[in-house]
Order: structure tokens, then C-alpha cells, then sequence
């Protein structure tokens, strides 16, 4: 199996799942709003007003976001992830690196970016994973 089907492993609920790694990135930032304030404030912000926007999403480098994510104090959640699902954090910035625009981009499906901390709905993800992997 792909490390993308690894890191899917069937279900959108849970730690175990890619998206769910995205679920709790956005969660631990605050939120959409926190998520893509840190990103524009560390060095991603023409990139990731593409994901938010109605255009095409702009793609970032696993480099990229694992700079912009550590510069953000959320370095350590992409180390706890990767080591809960037995794989090294460039691998997992390899693959949150294709995935996070696209839920960035499916949680602003107006191009705006939702206000206040609320928590991910993953079942909005779940729309999301049939679309990317379905």
C-alpha cells in the first residue's frame, strides 16, 4: 500500500488519516483562521490566499510548509503525527504538502475564510477524501 493509503487508512475519522492530520493542524492553530494567519505571517501568504480564493490553489513545497509550520510553533504536532503513524515528518509534509490546500480550499468554499476558532467538522473532510481519493 501507497504511504498515501497509509496515512488515509480507510477513514477520515481519527488521528490516523491524512486529512485527519490536517483536521488537527487547523484545529491547533485556531481554527481555518488561525491555520492561514500563521501560514501568510511565515512566509506562504500568496499561496495560501490561492487555497482560500475561487482560482487555483498555488502549491507549496513540503520544505515550504514544514519551515512555515515549525516558524508557526506547530512543529511539534507534525512530529507527534508522524510518529503515531510510524512514518518520518518529511514524508508526512511530503503528503500535507498536496492535501492542505485542498482543505483549506473545501473549508472557504466562498472564498472566505470562516471567522473565530470554531473545531473542524472532519465530516466536512469526508466530502473532501471521496473527491482527492475516491
Amino acid at each position: 500500500m501507497s504511504l498515501l493509503g497509509d496515512l488515509m487508512g480507510g477513514s477520515v475519522q481519527g488521528g490516523g488519516s491524512l486529512l485527519g492530520v490536517a483536521g488537527e493542524l487547523i484545529e491547533k492553530a485556531g481554527g481555518v483562521q488561525g491555520l492561514v494567519a500563521m501560514l501568510q505571517q511565515h512566509g506562504l501568504g500568496d499561496a495560501v490566499q490561492s487555497w482560500v480564493g475561487t482560482g487555483a490553489n498555488q502549491p507549496v513545497s513540503p520544505g515550504q510548509l514544514g519551515q512555515a509550520l515549525g516558524n508557526g510553533g506547530l512543529g511539534g504536532v507534525i512530529e507527534s503525527m508522524a510518529s503515531k503513524l510510524g512514518t518520518d515528518p518529511q514524508a508526512l509534509l511530503g503528503q500535507l504538502s498536496q492535501v492542505l490546500p485542498h482543505a483549506v480550499d473545501h473549508l472557504t468554499p466562498d472564498g472566505q475564510v470562516p471567522s473565530g476558532n470554531a473545531g473542524v467538522d472532519l465530516g466536512a473532510l469526508a466530502g473532501l477524501a471521496g473527491k482527492l481519493f475516491g
